[in-house]
């Protein structure tokens, strides 16, 4: 055990990788039933988010100086998400057009029984609203609908700051809940590479590769797409502001591996709240702005929609002219917003989209097939998105302190 722990926790979950890769293969019978493990692990990761998230919420918007300023820092957000969405999204379809991705691709075999029940996760944009203002927090907090409770925790942080120190036992209690919960979270990290284990033996044995030839160029396109992302995007973002890309990278590569495993962006966003203060952002910044980007800014998926739908189009032989593409651009803009919160989000989307331009579902149902191949990096790709997207926001906030200007302020305190 004493071995086990010196082991650093990133390569702990890459073994665990290799290992439930091997297991999916040989055995498919074990490796669905691996399955428990990785949804055991989610459980335990997703009982923090709540008691973890709500004080810090309340904590940072009761230390905003202004309400001004709780107002600019949600407008920035906003801009940043449209903005880098729609660059990647044009992007990407850029690059389907560039190899004519789906020309002469077999689509035959498609199991239409995979849509079965997503006619029911329609995008409601009249029901995503109401989603978001609670009628019963209590409700909200069983549900763990966190932009919900950010709603109801701002309302409640501007009441706490109005009181001044009135309110101070309630935010000492607070405080003590927030460093209790890190430690539970800590707890619970080292639990991580049993969950990747589980997941990706699980994946393996369920989805195996039989549909990857049909669908290879839509693989290549897609990862393509994130790593021009990952690699030019994001470091060309990250120079703007004068941020550290890789050494922020670095900071998060054990949850990024989670996250790729896992196919749950869910899974890492606690401890991810951690890190990020923990690298020098603010709390209020990241309490508030990362609740933000889980549900509004999903960079990895961005790189998948428009090149799956050309796809289709171009496999079923539906020529789209730059008017609608220009118009699919649009329609994913708008209705990627708030697909967090709807149950299969990325495919709803598309099968909205293919549904308004007339593309036939059985392709849809067959990109479901190899579906998780796409999902482990795409939900990686919107993790870093959002801890880049939180550093930005704190750095034109002036709210970003470097974690060695931290440490040295605190060895200065003890010395003195």
């Amino acid at each position: 055990m004493q071995a086990l722990r010196r082991i650093p926790l990133w390569l702990q979950i890459a073994v665990a990788l290799v290992l439930g890769l091997c297991l999916g293969s040989i055995s498919k019978t074990i490796g669905i039933e691996a399955k428990i493990l990785g949804d055991a692990f989610i459980h335990m990761i997703k009982m923090t988010i709540v008691p973890l998230i709500f004080p810090l919420i309340i904590l940072g918007i009761a230390q905003i100086k202004s309400t001004g300023s709780l107002g600019r820092l949600s407008l920035k957000a906003i801009i940043y998400f449209e903005i880098v969405t729609t660059l990647i999204i044009v992007m990407s379809l850029l690059l389907a057009n560039i190899v004519n991705l789906g020309v002469g691709a077999d689509l035959s075999g498609g199991n239409m029984k995979a849509l079965e029940g997503l006619e029911a996760n329609k995008i409601d944009f009249r029901e995503f609203i109401l989603h978001i203002i609670p009628s019963n927090i209590f409700v909200a907090f069983s549900e763990g609908n966190i932009l919900a409770i950010v709603y109801f925790g701002v309302f409640f942080g501007l009441a706490l700051r109005s009181l001044k120190g009135k309110a101070k036992p309630i935010e000492d209690v607070l405080d003590s809940l927030s460093k209790v919960m890190f430690k539970v979270l800590d707890y619970v990290i080292k639990f991580s590479p049993l969950g990747v284990f589980g997941s990706i033996a699980y994946s393996m044995a369920t989805y195996g590769f039989e549909k990857l030839s049909t669908l290879i160029d839509l693989i290549l396109v897609t990862y393509a797409g994130l790593a021009i992302v990952l690699l030019i995007i994001f470091p060309i973002i990250a120079r703007i502001y004068r941020i550290r890309y890789w050494e922020l990278i670095n900071e998060i590569k054990d949850l990024l591996l989670i996250a790729f495993t896992t196919r749950s962006s869910e899974s890492v966003f606690a401890p991810l709240t951690a890190r990020l203060e923990g690298y020098g952002v603010k709390n209020s910044v990241v309490s508030f702005v990362l609740p933000l980007g889980y549900s509004f800014n999903l960079d990895g998926g961005m790189v998948y929609m428009a090149p799956a739908i050309l796809f289709l189009a171009n496999a079923y032989d539906i020529h789209l002219s730059v008017f609608d593409q220009v118009h699919i651009i649009l329609l994913l803009i708008l209705l990627t917003k708030g697909v967090a919160s709807v149950p299969s989000g990325v495919i709803v989307v598309l099968t909205s989209v293919s549904v308004i331009i007339g593309l036939p579902m059985e392709g849809i149902a067959l990109l479901m097939a190899v579906d998780f191949i796409m999902d482990m990096a795409r939900t990686a790709t919107n993790v870093v998105g959002n801890a880049l997207a939180t550093v930005v926001i704190a750095k034109s906030e002036g709210m970003f302190h470097k974690k060695e200007i931290i440490v040295a302020e605190q060895e200065k305190i003890k010395s003195s």
